[in-house]
């Protein structure tokens, strides 16, 4: 085996050991058998089009191309041309399969399950990597850059992993990019010829030591490198102790030992169950409350606003008390009320965040759960989700009244300093349409609840699902000029809003609470997903508020006696009674197919992405860049015959009348003859003179007397033009090369003339030029630079 291909071999298993870090993330694991054996179709590919050889980066064109067919027949046959070519159906569905991929990444918890869309971003992102990695390894020969993307692959899944055997990756990785590096010095050092080490030191000593020193050196220097980088981190801080750090078993993707938790999207799998066309039960419930319209079911706040969106902030969390401390802010005059509900969530419910009534005081369940104790949530713990959990949860129903709102004091600084943070990017509309709203109001009370009714009753906002709101900091201006939207930008803008009056505001999501059963159990579906704003007065603690028209129930403290108020009753259950789930929402409003691409809650999309909705599918310019790039790739295979024609079409063209003119002619029509004969299967032989090569080919090319001849009066033309000292010219070459042409065309059966035009071999000339003309570049550029480095500065004379 050459150095070279044992290079690629080295190259490939790198590429591998690294992607064994993606293993841990999705289940099962037959991607990675898949993967491999399209990583080995792809590294022969290179080691056969070096070999040819091509130049460098036809090399990886060759082999992107490949690639890209091998991902075509893997995944898109059904859209491919004739099962195996890319067009523009293929890279558009190569674009959905890898958005469906990207919902499911960030949708599941993991392990994730293998879907389509996941498995052609694994298989396709090892084959990019395998290819970068081959690329500069082998067809550049430079190994050390190629750490580079294998520590790409290795970073992405170890920043989405969690557990304990990260270091077991990290050193499948390393392992891999030594055993690359030392394969390259093996290589160089084999090209160096043999290495003289002097004679041995000793009487005795074998010779061949000091043949291996560079070799162990090499070893040597890489183990001390592998024990620094898995050492040193644990004596710095700031890295959280480092790959050797088995303490490290925190939620999600926090840091901090376990002890805190940062998520940005809490919805992923809310969002994964909302994808389906029809209602679906998510839980069922019996509690023991007479009072259902106001028993929420909480998942999780966002309490982090920047501008364009609201996410969990970063939180510390804790093991789940035996009971839960009092809520912030709640006195001991306020009236509340506990009841007890045993809740169970459906077999194909997966979400992080448990559904709970806020505020929860005790939850009994089993499994891996954290408390993070500023939202009062409880949060799975590497990868512990809610599919088909049953838990008991005690919480308190807060019935405050009025005037308890209204004669709130002022919160605590620290609390009211967070939660009435807004960026600077708010656009000025928002805060001044609030203060013009609430300018008659002389509390906070009276603010929050004018923020309600305005969006809610009189400020002629209407619940469409149609809207088309867009993204950015103006997103909830544009919302308040438009005045259309769901629950999402309800939510968003008035908790938005009560922050620019100093009252502390953030967004809660979860569900309300549903329709009953006849067996006197509550049912909630996908479409009584919700979200609305949680205010804070002191004294009560975080009230909830209900700004989206026709959705949920109004509070009853935040009742007013407007007289015609359109206000749902808040004794209606949010959904008509049934046995089973019904296919009406928690409202009067029916969830659309439009509502399903725009509402976080009754399509794919979260909240956070709310005001981030488009009218869905690509833009043209997509379009026609695919289009275009598919004809682009259709065209790759015809590169070569049509190259092969046009180089026929000028070398028996017409010349000038000149010696030269003639002499260029005839050189022209023997390159034309001998790159036929090798399309035919003749290759050329330089050692051999043209009258002897003209032999051959008839011979060989079993050619009839006419073209016989006519390769013969090329032959000792080109003869003429080389040997004589004065040549004469001759007139009809470009007519016997066609002979020739047509000659070795009758004799040849039906596949070799297929090959002939579509694959000739001739067309490896192309390659030859542009690698000769690639390293003849270098070379001027390497020598301008040697002779600039090598003149004397400017001296004066003495």
């Amino acid at each position: 085996m050459s150095g070279r291909a044992r290079l690629a071999l080295c190259a490939m298993a790198a590429t591998l050991m690294a992607s064994c870090a993606l293993l841990p993330l999705v289940d099962p694991a037959t991607w990675f058998l898949q993967a491999a054996f399209l990583l080995a179709i792809q590294t022969g590919v290179g080691a056969a089009a070096r070999r040819v050889p091509l130049a460098r980066p036809l090399t990886i064109g060759v082999q992107a191309l490949v690639t890209l067919m091998l991902l075509t027949l893997s995944f898109a046959r059904e859209q491919a041309i004739a099962g195996l070519l890319p067009g523009p159906e293929v890279f558009r569905y190569f674009g959905d399969l890898l958005e469906a991929g990207t919902n499911d990444v960030s949708r599941y918890s993991i392990p994730a399950p293998l879907s389509d869309g996941i498995r052609l971003m694994m298989v396709g992102g090892v084959l990019v990597i395998g290819l970068a990695v081959d690329a500069l390894a082998v067809t550049f020969r430079s190994a050390a850059p190629a750490g580079l993307p294998l520590l790409a692959l290795y970073s992405v899944a170890a920043g989405l992993a969690d557990g304990g055997a990260g270091w077991v990756w990290f050193l499948l990785a390393a392992t891999g990019y030594l055993v690359l590096l030392l394969a390259e010095g093996r290589d160089r050092l084999s090209q160096w010829g043999r290495v003289f080490g002097g004679g041995p030191r000793t009487p005795g000593g074998d010779p061949s030591d000091s043949a291996s020193a560079p070799v162990r050196t090499g070893r040597r220097i890489g183990a001390v490198a592998l024990g620094i980088a898995l050492v040193v981190p644990l004596a710095l801080p700031a890295l959280d102790g480092g790959l050797l750090d088995a303490a490290r078993t925190g939620v999600a993707a926090g840091s901090g030992r376990g002890n805190t938790i940062s998520a940005v999207n809490p919805l992923v799998s809310l969002s994964d169950s909302l994808n389906v066309d029809e209602d679906r039960e998510v839980m069922s419930y019996r509690t023991n409350s007479e009072e259902t319209q106001n028993l929420y079911l909480r998942i999780v706040s966002l309490d982090e606003f920047d501008g364009t969106a609201w996410k969990p902030a970063k939180r510390h969390v804790e093991d789940v008390p035996g009971s839960f401390p009092t809520p912030p802010g709640l006195a001991d005059d306020v009236r509340r009320t506990e009841v007890q509900t045993r809740i169970s969530a459906a077999d194909w419910y997966a979400q992080d965040w448990l559904p709970m009534p806020y505020p929860a005081s005790q939850v009994g369940i089993n499994g891996k759960w954290r408390f993070e104790p500023v939202g009062r949530t409880l949060v799975g713990d590497h990868g512990q989700t809610t599919r088909g959990q049953e838990y008991t949860v005690r919480s308190l129903i807060v019935q405050p009244t009025a005037e308890q709102l209204a004669n709130a004091p002022e919160a605590p600084e620290v609390l009211k300093r967070e939660f009435t943070r807004v960026p600077n990017s708010l656009p000025p509309v928002v805060a001044d349409t609030a203060r013009r709203i609430t300018q008659d109001a002389a509390t906070d009370y009276e603010r929050a609840v004018k923020l309600q009714d305005w969006f809610a009753l009189e400020g002629g906002f209407t619940y469409d699902t149609e809207v088309k709101v867009g993204s950015g900091s103006q997103a909830i201006a544009r919302f308040l000029r438009d005045k259309e939207g769901f629950c999402v930008h309800f939510s968003f803008a008035m908790a938005s809003m009560a922050r620019t009056l100093g009252i502390p505001a953030r967004v809660a999501v979860g569900f309300t609470p549903g329709s009953p059963k006849s067996d006197g159990t509550m049912s909630v579906g996908l479409r009584d997903a919700h979200a609305w704003p949680e205010l804070y007065f002191e004294g009560v603690g975080w009230t909830r508020f209900e700004p989206t028209p026709n959705r949920g129930s109004v509070p009853e403290y935040t009742r007013t006696d407007t007289p015609g108020t359109t206000i749902p009753d808040a004794d209606v259950p949010s959904r008509s009674s049934s046995s089973a789930p019904s296919a009406e929402p928690s409202g009067s409003e029916t969830c659309s197919a439009a509502e399903k691409k725009l509402d976080p809650f009754c399509g794919s999309e979260t909240p956070q992405a709310a005001f981030g909705a488009t009218n869905g599918g690509p833009p043209w310019f997509l379009i026609l860049g695919l289009t275009l790039a598919g004809l682009a790739v259709l065209a790759i295979p015809l590169l070569p015959m049509l190259w092969r024609l046009r180089a026929r079409s000028v070398r028996l063209g017409a010349h000038g009348r000149t010696e030269a003119d003639a002499a260029a002619a005839t050189l022209a029509a023997w390159q034309e003859v001998s790159d036929t004969a090798w399309d035919f299967g003749i290759a050329p032989d330089d050692s051999q003179t043209p009258r002897t090569a003209a032999a051959r080919i008839a011979r060989i090319g079993q050619l009839d007397q006419e073209a016989v001849a006519s390769v013969h009066r090329v032959a000792d033309a080109v003869e003429q033009v080389l040997y004589a000292p004065r040549p004469r010219p001759t007139a009809g070459l470009g007519d016997d090369a066609r002979r020739l042409i047509a000659g070795l065309r009758s004799t040849a059966d039906r596949r070799t003339r297929l090959r002939a035009l579509l694959a000739p071999r001739s067309a490896v000339r192309v390659a030859w030029a542009f690698s000769e003309s690639w390293t003849a570049l270098k070379s001027r550029a390497a020598a301008r630079w040697t002779t600039a480095l090598r003149r004397p500065s400017g001296q004066g004379s003495g």
